[in-house]
């Protein structure tokens, strides 16, 4: 280990600690809103209608899902979610819907924002992976098929 990596190390983990004794670093202020009923859900329609309030949905070419055909290894698979053509995008969420629990994650935005969001997610095989959108009062998704080779969830 470098000696500089070694003392910025040090300095940003006595500078966090500092914060967090101070009580500048609460969850409340750092952590982002847990949505547990919809991380729990083991249906795919049971996690959209938790998050949204319903399961009606609009299919729509504005958002758009991209993922590999084929992942090679399910524990990492790439997904991008592009939904910046539509105004007013209040949240995207990401769901596999073989997963145990299907939804992979969720984004919420508190202001203006882009409809632009790329993670990945585990996959333990092969299943639809599925986009949801919110923006100005309605509810958007889209789907794509991903083939896993290797899965990720203990496969």
């Amino acid at each position: 280990m470098k000696r500089r990596s070694f003392l910025k190390g040090t300095l940003a983990t006595g500078a966090a600690a500092v914060a967090v004794n101070a009580g500048l670093l609460t969850p409340s202020t750092v952590l982002a809103e847990w949505n547990k009923a919809a991380f729990e859900a083991k249906k795919v329609d049971d996690a959209i209608k938790v998050l949204y309030g319903t399961t009606e949905t609009v299919e729509s070419g504005d958002v758009v899902l991209k993922a590999p055909e084929i992942a090679e290894n399910g524990a990492v698979t790439p997904v991008t979610v592009d939904a910046t053509k539509l105004d007013g995008v209040e949240s995207i969420a990401i769901l596999a819907d073989k997963n145990p629990t299907p939804l992979a994650c969720a984004y919420s935005f508190s202001g203006p924002a882009l409809g632009y969001v790329s993670t990945r997610i585990k996959m333990g095989e092969t299943m639809n992976v599925i986009a949801v959108v919110k923006a100005g009062g309605k509810v958007y998704k889209t789907q794509q098929q991903v083939k896993v080779t290797i899965g990720g969830c203990g496969g």
